[in-house]
């Protein structure tokens, strides 16, 4: 019942997150409710999402030491500024600009394991990746925004980073050691029953956060069009930088597909509640429509990358 469950919502996460995006700008007042739970959905989600992975995951950095850092690379340095450039060109506004930053300072997406998974990527770089990108998270999300909004806005960094460790690095660090003092036995249990209700986790934190973005969207306005153009052009530049950069260097294919949906996707939950909790309002619209696309676009990419596949 509950792999059933799973697989439809799998099948039309896409459509499910834009609905939960729009319910939440709809029915702003009845999700305002429920903020007070979001930390607490998401630090749900993340040992849901964890609870398959192993310390030994991290064996990967000895062996594919450069492939980590490539990805490092371009989702904390090469994307972050590649957003920052093009919002600073389009946009006239600090708050705009720290959004669109935001959703590209945030780690990879954890339904990246997802995507590799269905493109026979390489996994053990696809987890090795999540994981440490997720433990630095306290750390580059904070140092980055500093960066960019240290003279328009004034950030609670040590509460910042508190809520992020709290949200992602305690649940994953727990996820992990029941993983392996159980030795999988645990994962075997509940790891496949825990899926479908942490996508339900997602999108009710989508439905909740929804709200902070209603104001602006609830007054069509050409700047709210060119915004939710530029996230467009901003997540798609990810997905071409990262097969353009895996394309000279000369990846394996499984290696390839690990590292384009590892680049092209961000955890934006993260920036959700980031942007909502520690910025005004307008900060968040950037990272929330990147949810939009950030799936439709994954599986597009998906059925490309399978049509040059090796045929070996």
């Amino acid at each position: 019942m509950l792999d059933k469950m799973n697989g439809v919502i799998q099948k039309y996460i896409a459509f499910l997150t834009i609905s939960s995006l729009v319910l939440g700008i709809i029915f702003d007042d009845f999700g305002k409710q429920f903020l007070l739970f979001v930390p607490y959905l998401f630090a749900f989600m993340t040992f849901a999402s964890s609870i398959r992975m192993k310390f030994s995951d991290l064996n990967v950095f000895y062996k594919a030491p450069r492939a980590i850092l490539f990805c490092l690379l371009i989702l904390h340095i090469i994307m972050p500024v590649i957003s920052y450039v093009i919002a600073q060109f389009v946009f006239d506004d600090p708050l705009l600009i720290i959004g669109f930053v935001m959703l590209m300072c945030v780690p990879t997406g954890v339904t990246s394991i997802i995507w590799i998974n269905v493109g026979r990527g390489d996994m053990p770089l696809g987890l090795a990746v999540v994981m440490l990108d997720t433990m630095l998270a306290p750390i580059i999300i904070p140092t980055t925004l500093h960066f960019v909004a240290v003279k328009s806005v004034e950030i609670d960094t040590s509460s910042l980073i508190i809520d992020l460790i709290m949200m992602i690095v305690v649940p994953t660090i727990i996820a992990i050691i029941l993983n392996e003092i159980s030795n999988g036995k645990i994962p075997d249990i509940i790891g496949t029953r825990l899926s479908p209700f942490s996508k339900l986790a997602l999108f009710s934190i989508i439905f909740v956060n929804g709200g902070a973005i209603s104001p602006y969207m609830k007054k069509f306005s050409w700047e709210l069009f060119i915004i939710i153009l530029v996230v467009f052009v901003v997540v798609v530049s990810g997905y071409i930088v990262s097969v353009a950069l895996s394309r000279f260097m000369e990846h394996s294919y499984a290696r390839h597909v690990s590292i384009t949906f590892l680049c092209g996707m961000r955890n934006i939950s993260t920036g959700v509640i980031v942007a909502t909790t520690y910025f005004p309002a307008k900060v968040a619209m950037p990272v929330a429509f990147g949810m939009l696309f950030q799936q439709l676009l994954a599986s597009i990419v998906s059925q490309q990358l399978e049509r040059y596949r090796p045929q070996n």
